[in-house]
């Protein structure tokens, strides 16, 4: 390996040092391996071959520059300083990690290092990393984010989601693959076609260069140059690393699918005895010094070690697991803030469509936080699929007003980031529809973030949803209930234009992933009094539209005025309507409310009956208010079917036609 022609400037005990953070990480691997055959950690994925990539390339970087790790860059965590007793912890899953036991192996990260904890889906960081870097060119910081891959996950859509954001976006960031030969048994030969994996950068107008992942001088060197032209150009930049896993993709999994000549070749290479061998050569440390550095290792591990043993034994305590779900709203407010119970009580108003409501709440939102970014397909000078930011980009600025290439998950990822950083975005999702591509980054990077780390995603989807307008399968779909599952996650529905800005008002404010549904039917059709000025309207409380004693129709949205109008034509029925408002979290002191009321509840959706909203009310309805109950719990929604173009099929899909039959049955018990 040629170590000279990197050492540059290094002086001997910068040498000594880059040889320290090289060797610790190793040691401990050598003891977690020990501690696994003992059973006293669960798993272990190994980086040993490979340690320089980790410390070359962070030490390369300044300590509060933003680093995306994966499984084998211990030597990420070790040279960031974090404290070895904590990593312990961390590792056989005590409260005192940085998990509080949530997470295991690499799972987790640290703010305060700097250190984003990366998810089993690989490919997400990269996108995190393209917002942490928007944010540092935003804030005209000379900074980058690095990012790591191995070579499998650059065939994630992911990894070419997040390198087409960065090049279009002219991103300061660095994408590191670690090409160690082996996506857990998959060898390359079966995973790529391109000569070499730099070659991908062509594809999007971005440099690249290959190197030896196990020349720590290399690497450091690299990614140092790499670094000042990443920050010179306000440029991204692909580095590989070629290197060799020397154990198995986790200790479980084994190596017998690895030929044994492998080994033998890259045993030759290991980057720690090469680096100690020149180090030796040169004169720059001697036999005695690399004993006494291990024995100080050694021990320091031991004592590391029993400080984690000492620690307490997990204690689970349910209020506190309920309570790290969601980041805590912290209010502090450029302009004030009004949030009454009724916003009626707020004057001046004015009329405004459901559209112009959203687009007066976004306006304001703008204005009071200058760190709120705007970001989604079209949404710039064209001002979007339904014009609601038609006009920003000009008051703004495209800085602020961002197109985004056709790539969801990389957009949402990127909002994450931007988080991390200290900002605020709404990401529009085209169509509700589409968010099925940026799933994975909604519900289980946003979502889990904050319980799995205690950092928060302050970012708000906006997600135009809903049927009635001829758009077919794929821009009609009520898709709420796929989301309102998933824990972390706050979902919100509103069905008048007052609601429409104080709720998303509400959401942008909110710490925590907000997705914001917006009925398309409703853009236009329906018109109300909006209060002037900058106003709250709380997430989670349901809102009673009408007070009645026969029948309690439980809806959101489009059902909202389905309800209404039905009541309208049918007087001779009392009916008892509520309005969700949020499904996640849901307003449960109202439903029982609204339960109490008629005794005959009849809950109404959009969405398809199987797995909609409904069945859950329906079952919580059914578990804590059943003697209140006069008759079982009828749901009214929309066939089991996809949603047609046709228009009377359309119709006929819809809950809405079914409404009638629905009171009727209900009226009867």
């Amino acid at each position: 390996m040629l170590f000279q022609e990197h050492r540059h400037h290094l002086s001997n005990s910068q040498l000594t040092n880059i040889y320290k953070q090289l060797l610790f990480p190793r040691m401990i691997e050598d003891k977690m391996l020990v501690l696994l055959r003992q059973g006293k950690i669960s798993k272990w994925f190994s980086g040993i071959g490979q340690e320089a990539i980790a410390v070359g390339s962070t030490l390369a970087l300044q300590p509060d520059e933003w680093i995306m790790p994966m499984h084998r860059n211990l030597g990420v965590f070790t040279t960031r300083q974090m404290p070895l007793h904590k990593l312990f912890m961390q590792w056989q899953g005590n409260k005192d990690g940085y998990s509080k036991g949530r997470e295991r192996s690499f799972h987790f990260g640290s703010k305060e290092h700097f250190i984003c904890g990366m998810i089993s889906h690989l490919g997400p960081q990269l996108a995190v990393a393209d917002g942490v870097s928007l944010a540092y060119k935003l804030k005209k910081e000379n900074k980058i984010s690095l990012a790591y891959s191995g070579e499998g996950g650059t065939s994630e859509g992911d990894f070419h989601e997040a390198l087409n954001v960065a090049a279009v976006w002219d991103l300061p960031i660095i994408f590191l693959i670690e090409n160690n030969g082996y996506g857990l048994s998959t060898p390359v030969i079966e995973q790529f076609r391109c000569k070499n994996l730099i070659d991908k950068a062509i594809g999007y107008g971005m440099e690249s260069v290959q190197i030896d992942g196990n020349n720590i001088l290399e690497v450091y060197d690299t990614v140092k140059g790499v670094r000042d032209y990443c920050i010179q150009h306000q440029k991204p930049y692909l580095i590989e690393c070629m290197t060799f896993r020397m154990r198995g993709h986790e200790e479980a999994s084994g190596t017998k699918y690895v030929p044994k000549e492998l080994f033998e070749e890259w045993g030759k290479k290991d980057p720690i005895k090469n680096y100690e061998q020149w180090l030796v050569n040169e004169n720059v440390i001697t036999e005695m010094d690399i004993a006494d550095i291990r024995n100080e290792f050694r021990s320091l591990i031991e004592s590391e070690l029993n400080i984690a043993y000492a620690a307490n034994e997990m204690e689970v305590d349910t209020h506190e697991e309920l309570n790290d779900v969601y980041a805590q709203k912290v209010t502090s407010y450029k302009f004030q803030v009004a949030s009454k119970p009724e916003t009626s009580d707020l004057q001046p108003v004015t009329a405004k469509r459901f559209i112009d409501a959203l687009k007066d709440g976004l306006n304001q939102s703008m204005l009071q936080h200058e760190n709120l970014i705007l970001m989604g397909q079209d949404i710039a000078e064209y001002g979007g699929a339904f014009k609601i930011t038609e006009g920003f980009v000009q008051k703004y600025g495209k800085d602020r007003v961002r197109n985004t290439p056709i790539c969801e998950s990389a957009i949402v990822g990127a909002a994450l980031g931007l988080s991390l950083e200290g900002f605020k975005s709404v990401m529009e999702m085209q169509f509700a529809d589409f968010s099925s591509v940026g799933f994975n980054q909604i519900v289980n990077n946003l979502a889990k973030i904050h319980y799995r780390w205690n950092v928060n995603a302050d970012v708000v989807i906006r997600m135009p949803t809903g049927a009635g307008v001829g758009a077919g399968p794929f821009h009609s779909q009520s898709n709420e209930a796929w989301f309102a599952h998933v824990p972390g996650l706050k979902i919100v529905y509103p069905s008048t234009p007052e609601d429409a800005k104080g709720l998303l008002i509400a959401a942008i404010n909110d710490p925590n992933p907000v997705l914001y549904f917006e009925h398309k039917a409703l853009y236009r059709s329906i018109t109300g009094n909006v209060p002037d000025e900058y106003y709250e309207i709380e997430i989670g409380k349901a809102k009673l539209i009408e007070e009645g004693d026969d029948i309690t129709i439980i809806t959101y949205g489009a059902g909202v005025h389905w309800a209404l109008e039905y009541a309208q034509q049918y007087l001779d029925v009392s009916f008892h309507i509520l309005d969700l408002r949020t499904l996640l979290p849901l307003d449960y002191h109202a439903i029982k409310q609204a339960v109490a009321a008629t005794g005959k509840i009849l809950i109404l959706h959009e969405d398809t009956l199987t797995g909609g909203i409904g069945g859950e009310i329906s079952a919580w309805i059914t578990e804590h208010c059943f003697e209140m109950l006069d008759a079982p719990v009828l749901r009214c929604a929309s066939l089991d079917t996809p949603i047609p173009f046709n228009l009377e099929l359309e119709k006929n899909f819809l809950a809405k036609s079914r409404l009638h039959e629905c009171v009727e049955k209900l009226l009867q018990y």
